[in-house]
């Protein structure tokens, strides 16, 4: 069995799309066992196309409240996962006062893609499921026996 970490960061640049989907991932398979928070370089407002990809797999996310870095009520992270270059260096600095274990998956940005609202959609679903492939390739899921 994987042992998993007491508490994760992810970490993106303005905490409205890549890094409240990891963390809304992660709550779904860990959250009873692992303490999730998520947060940005910026602050960014609540992406409507992050709420809807996320609640096609039953992850409610339309009470996500995006903030950033210096607004989190816990700083006692066992690993910071940053996904944007932006966080990735907020990661690093953070670590240099902290005893954590900072990683970085460049993950893209949905928003940058134009097109129509399926398209848009399209690379909103996948990084979702990009993110949930990386979640689970580290935190692989309890067996069932396990419980």
């Amino acid at each position: 069995m994987t042992v998993l970490p007491s508490a994760v960061l992810f970490c993106c640049t303005m905490n409205e799309i890549r890094s409240p989907m990891a963390e809304g991932i992660m709550k779904r398979f860990h959250g009873t066992r692992v303490f999730v928070d998520s947060a940005g370089v910026h602050l960014g407002k609540l992406d409507p196309f992050m709420v809807e990809v996320m609640a096609e797999i039953g992850v409610d996310m339309s009470r996500h409240k995006p903030k950033v870095f210096e607004t989190l009520e816990d700083d006692s992270f066992d690993m910071i996962i940053a996904l944007s270059p932006h966080a990735q260096h907020k990661a690093v600095d953070l670590t240099r006062f902290m005893s954590c274990e900072a990683r970085f998956w460049n993950i893209f940005d949905p928003s940058l893609v134009e097109g129509t609202r399926d398209a848009r959609l399209a690379a909103y679903r996948q990084v979702r499921d990009q993110l949930q492939q990386k979640i689970l390739d580290l935190f692989p899921r309890p067996s069932d026996d396990a419980f």
